[in-house]
């Protein structure tokens, strides 16, 4: 048995895999940036603690699909990106990202949520066309502004309406119990889209009893002719008590077994891709936060496996 057997083993890569995998389906990259944080910085550190904790779950076949990443997923580390200018961090990796996204189904890891903005007019570009967007979150991130700044990680949201970048009737936010003026907390339902706050999820945790969101959800998309589908998951959705390394934590908010059940339930919708963004490990405690994101991305990798290869079958 070699050294590469045993999960504390030093390994770089999400799931230990590798920099390098000619014909990968699929790739991670880390967006290590947190210049538009607004709280407590610090996410800039989030994707390497994301892969360290990655490497906890071994050989990585999941027991819901009985399936693994293994040789299907490639690790190109963190992105060479500028770490102050909110400006120059947008060109950087809107310059980056297509060739990325045009190649593979990518999952990013932030990150504070400022890159989504970057990301969204990224698959915009590849795709053709606005994207569907499921957005988990403790904020609503549709402030006009964030304390006085025009653009930021809580301003994203609005900004990718304004530009066309998501499908207004498409847009699903769960999650959200953040306080925010009533304007900023409807404005996606103005727009068309959904809100399923975190109140109204108190006590449903079974697949059965989340089965109206993921409905919601599937219709959704169904109705806007099943666009591109993204996910972007704020780690400040679950409640501290499960991740507490966070810039901005709210209580009162998701279970980890809430969001892996929503995420298994949404296996079969049209994902181009996903980003998990505001894990602050400074602020962690017994590396919860980092695991549960790590978690949540391996069940979104084996998902998404599980559907493609049910996909292909006659």
């Amino acid at each position: 048995m070699s050294s590469s057997d045993y999960p504390f083993a030093s390994h770089a890569g999400f799931l230990r895999a590798p920099g390098e995998a000619p014909g990968a389906r699929f790739g991670v990259a880390g967006i290590a940036y947190d210049g538009a944080t607004t709280n407590r910085p610090g996410a800039r550190f989030g994707p390497a603690a994301i892969r360290r904790a990655s490497h906890m779950l071994c050989d990585a076949v999941h027991p819901l699909w009985d399936i693994a990443p293994g040789t299907a997923l490639v690790d190109f580390g963190d992105l060479d990106l500028p770490t102050t200018s909110l400006a120059s961090l947008r060109v950087a990796l809107e310059t980056a990202a297509p060739r990325l996204i045009g190649a593979h189904h990518m999952c990013w890891l932030g990150g504070d949520h400022s890159v989504t903005l970057s990301l969204l007019r990224a698959y915009r570009q590849v795709y053709g066309q606005a994207l569907a967007l499921v957005h988990f979150d403790a904020h609503c991130d549709t402030w006009e502004d964030h304390f006085g700044e025009p653009s930021g990680h809580g301003t994203w949201v609005r900004e990718a309406y304004a530009e066309e970048l998501i499908v207004p009737q498409a847009c699903i936010q769960i999650g959200i119990r953040s306080p925010a003026a009533r304007a900023d907390r409807e404005f996606v339902r103005q727009q068309g889209g959904a809100v399923h706050e975190a109140r109204a999820l108190r006590g449903a945790e079974s697949a059965a009893q989340l089965h109206p969101i993921i409905e919601d959800v599937r219709e959704r998309v169904r109705k806007a002719g099943s666009p591109p589908l993204y996910l972007t998951l704020d780690i400040d959705c679950l409640d501290p008590a499960f991740a507490p390394g966070t810039g901005t934590p709210e209580v009162a908010g998701l279970s980890s077994a809430q969001l892996a059940t929503l995420i298994e339930g949404l296996v079969d919708l049209p994902f181009v891709g996903m980003d998990c963004v505001e894990v602050a490990p400074a602020y962690d405690h017994a590396e919860l936060t980092s695991l549960a994101a790590a978690q949540m991305v391996w069940t979104y990798l084996c998902a998404r496996l599980a559907h493609a290869d049910s996909a292909e079958l006659p």
